[in-house]
């Protein structure tokens, strides 16, 4: 579902909520700024491929904010989207300021800017490819993961860890309490 937020107001007895939880504000609609671009569901339930797009081109628009407003839409509704076509026309700053736009735009706080997962503020993060590092960046290497992994022996999955840790990166941040919209991941191949 789109964005939206949940009255939560303890009602029940033991300060847990009853079944009348209510919406504080109804689900953003889509305003269909973006149903020309060709695209594929992936699955009857999850994820979009948009097969041609170029987010270039949206940040580029003259209606830039509504097209990036319902393209974080289309990814609360579907849950994942990929862009098929390379997008190595946009700078990292381009990438920084249209995750962020995801969030603003559809009404997360000011106060929450882009999200650093805590355990990659790591001062060992490795630098992208043109050798700078920025704290709103993990870069997603197998090797670092792997080095990672290596200061957690001992745990339960250890004998089945997978062997391309690359590829197994994904973000899980359910626990904080203002939840991030998106993450931009960029493949270099």
């Amino acid at each position: 579902m789109a964005p939206m937020a949940l009255d939560q107001t303890p009602n029940g007895s033991n300060g847990h909520t009853t079944g009348s939880s209510k919406l504080s504000r109804e689900p953003l609609k889509n305003s269909g700024s973006i149903d020309h671009l060709e695209y594929v569901d992936v699955t009857p339930v999850i994820g979009r491929e948009y097969t041609t797009a170029k987010i270039k081109s949206m940040l580029d628009a003259d209606n830039s904010d509504e097209q990036l407003r319902d393209l974080a839409i289309t990814i609360c509704e579907r849950g994942v989207v990929f862009f098929r076509t390379p997008q190595d026309d946009l700078s990292v700053d381009e990438q920084k300021h249209v995750t962020d736009l995801l969030g603003k735009l559809t009404g997360r706080p000011e106060e929450n800017g882009l999200h650093v997962h805590p355990l990659y503020n790591d001062p060992n993060n490795l630098p992208m490819g043109d050798g700078t590092t920025d704290p709103n960046i993990y870069v997603i290497n197998s090797e670092a993961q792997k080095k990672l992994y290596k200061t957690m022996k001992g745990r339960p999955a250890a004998a089945t860890e997978p062997k391309d840790l690359g590829r197994e990166w994904h973000s899980d941040s359910t626990w904080t309490a203002m939840l991030a919209i998106s993450s931009v991941s960029l493949r270099e191949v």
